[in-house]
């Protein structure tokens, strides 16, 4: 089939148009860093390049599923349509997530049929490990090569006996084929040697590239077979310790862990995991005591821990264990699966959901994707031109539910639910600028704007309608590139350094420095790395997530909860542990009628440690530095391979 391309009349007009990046080159660097490809010719692309791109990829997808089914494709309509969308991308009034400005309209998707990687998370429950084996475990691996972040249980625990390898028959060689697929292969073979208690299983690495050759499609270079050997060797250890026994919470977290650990190796990826588990159980809450548990410090930070809250439960000894380190999360199961929007009452229309994402932005039943997609209402003139947006951001979103991926039971839930998630950044710059009553009304207008439009386009598609629709994600270094606040969270300060990372051979250190930008060498990795200092400024009036009371980030969490979001609502409440570290059980006593989820975080001085993404400054400060800028272009940069974009696009979910 023949691909959806652009008018280049159309694209024409953007070339040499400035992009409204935000953060005094903070959001170019960022995009530069993270999103631009390599193009055939060895040149990085350029905005309008990346944006082409990711329109046309989406609508070849909608033009290759429309001719599919024979429904009837409009190529007027849809160049207008995708004209539009273009517009309101390339001026960064909505973005596609990370993955998506990385994987679509490239080979991952148009040649290889990699879907699943436009995604940013899922889920897998371990329940039936009993019927699936290693199959939740192999998931979980195969998703994170991806690029998507997975949330997983300890319902597992004790369904199944740790049978062990049959000694008594022949060990079974196996040559690990240079692919994704054949890492995940050599897992699932080892692990069912020791649930089914088939022969031995011995493997041969040689076939696996070197360190440091380059990936194609996904980008950055191979770590080697290093960190397979490793994962075999020590995911062995653990189910050694269980022979003969039922496998343990802790074996199920110390497995799923160990993967974690694997796909970052070498700092070729980076991956986001959540883990839920029993409020009431000792064992589960001590996987983060490296007292207890000294084993686990060595790969024990791949994951946030989180607790399936239960209505009326006692949050004392929980928060006892926030208020050190920040975990437990909280996640209501029950009102994840009873409601949509909590203004709307219950519907029970989540009654199958059994998790969530490793930032907690969406309802997920056991295998499901969820595809993101980023609104900034600031950016907007008014209400019409938001709504305007919303249609785009929508479709987007819509769209990428039409790529089938290559797990049946991921296909089997993503066809039947169609679950996206609209979210939106820029929150406290929105009411900062035009209040919370205005907001109401924008988040309730939208909503019912994207409702429309669901139901348009899904008959258009003739797909059902989706389960749901809107969410607030964190954001991170998407909201970077529109010069927003991350999802509905505060800035530390109004004025403060962003320290960014970049390779001490990267090809954008040149213009930084020529353009002024502080570029020394990064604390402990003075060989590798280089760090970049950019001046950010929030805007005027803004308040600092310092003068945020507790019960304020969580009313604003709730008020989202209720006005917007129909999956979930992201947030990291940051708290002084010793000014109200004892008023944590009230509050979540209080608003667990009023959210799905919640996270919380003490408190810690910007500037803490030596460069910190994060230092504020003053207002001179800032100006100071401001005036040794000079115009920063990256146009004629060449070769600089970026950097693959953290699975979990928030910080709060980057491992570092």
């Amino acid at each position: 089939m023949e691909p959806f391309v652009l008018s280049e009349g159309f694209v024409k007009k953007y070339k040499l148009k400035k992009p409204p990046f935000g953060f005094n080159g903070l959001g170019e660097l960022v995009y530069m860093r993270t999103y631009s490809r390599i193009k055939e010719d060895g040149k990085n692309e350029m905005w309008w390049e990346t944006v082409k791109r990711v329109v046309e990829g989406t609508y070849t997808m909608q033009k290759n599923h429309i001719d599919n089914y024979q429904l009837g494709w409009n190529p007027w309509q849809a160049q207008k349509s995708a004209q539009e969308m273009y517009d309101r991308m390339f001026n960064m009034k909505f973005l596609p997530p990370g993955r998506g400005l990385w994987a679509m309209g490239t080979t991952i998707t148009t040649e290889r049929g990699l879907y699943a990687a436009l995604n940013n998370c899922a889920f897998v429950s371990t329940e039936t490990i009993k019927e699936d084996g290693a199959k939740p475990f192999t998931f979980l691996m195969d998703a994170s090569m991806l690029g998507v972040g997975v949330g997983f249980d300890t319902k597992g625990a004790d369904q199944i006996i740790v049978k062990g390898p049959n000694k008594d028959r022949a060990d079974e060689e196996f040559i690990i084929p240079d692919t994704r697929e054949g890492w995940v292969e050599s897992l699932k073979m080892l692990m069912e040697s020791y649930f089914q208690g088939t022969a031995p299983i011995v493997f041969d690495y040689s076939k696996i590239r070197g360190e440091g050759e380059p990936i194609k499609g996904f980008g950055g270079v191979s770590s080697g077979p290093e960190p397979l050997i490793e994962l075999h060797k020590t995911v062995r250890e653990v189910l050694d310790l269980q022979i003969a026994e039922p496998i343990s919470i802790t074996t199920i977290v110390d497995i799923m862990n160990l993967i974690g650990k694997c796909v970052v190796a070498g700092n070729v990826r980076r991956t986001a995991e959540i883990v839920f588990g029993d409020p009431n159980s000792e064992e589960y809450l001590d996987l983060k005591n490296y007292d207890v548990n000294p084993h686990r410090d060595q790969y024990g930070w791949t994951s946030n821990n989180s607790v399936f809250a239960e209505l009326g439960m006692d949050y004392t000894e929980a928060c006892k264990r926030v208020v050190k380190n920040g975990e437990p999360g909280f996640a209501w199961l029950e009102n994840m699966q009873t409601y949509s929007r909590m203004k709307n009452g219950g519907d029970n229309k989540d009654h199958r959901a059994m998790g969530g994402n490793p930032c907690l932005e969406q309802t997920l039943e056991s295998y499901e994707l969820c595809c993101l997609v980023e609104t900034f209402p600031d950016n907007h003139i008014d209400l019409e031109d938001y709504k305007r947006t919303l249609k785009y951001a929508y479709l987007y979103a819509k769209t990428v539910t039409l790529g089938k991926t290559h797990w049946p039971e991921t296909n089997r839930v993503m066809l039947r639910n169609r679950r996206i998630g609209c979210s939106v950044s820029g929150i406290a710059q929105f009411i900062t600028n035009r209040g919370l009553d205005t907001l109401k009304s924008w988040l309730e207008d939208g909503y019912d704007t994207i409702q429309e439009w669901d139901n348009q386009y899904s008959d258009w598609f003739a797909v059902p309608k989706s389960i749901k629709t809107t969410s607030v994600k964190p954001s991170g270094t998407v909201s970077l590139l529109a010069g927003a606040t991350p999802g509905l969270h505060y800035p530390e300060s109004r004025f403060y350094i962003r320290r960014i990372r970049l390779s001490k051979n990267s090809e954008l250190i040149d213009p930084l420095k020529n353009s002024g930008y502080k570029v020394e060498p990064a604390f402990g990795s003075e060989d590798s790395t280089v760090v970049v200092d950019v001046p950010v400024d929030c805007g005027d009036g803004i308040r600092t997530v310092a003068e945020l009371t507790v019960w304020e980030q969580f009313s604003l969490a709730a008020f989202m909860q209720r006005h917007w979001a129909d999956n979930q609502v992201s947030c990291t409440v940051t708290f002084d542990p010793d000014k109200e570290g004892d008023q944590l059980p009230h509050v979540l006593n209080y608003f667990q009628y009023h959210l799905k989820g919640i996270s919380m975080l003490p408190r810690l001085d910007l500037g803490a440690y030596k460069q910190m993404p994060y230092e504020e400054i003053d207002g001179k400060q800032y100006e100071k530095m401001l005036s040794k800028l000079q115009k920063l272009s990256f146009r004629k940069v060449k070769g600089n391979e970026a950097v693959v974009e953290r699975f979990c696009d928030g910080d709060v979910c980057e491992v570092p």
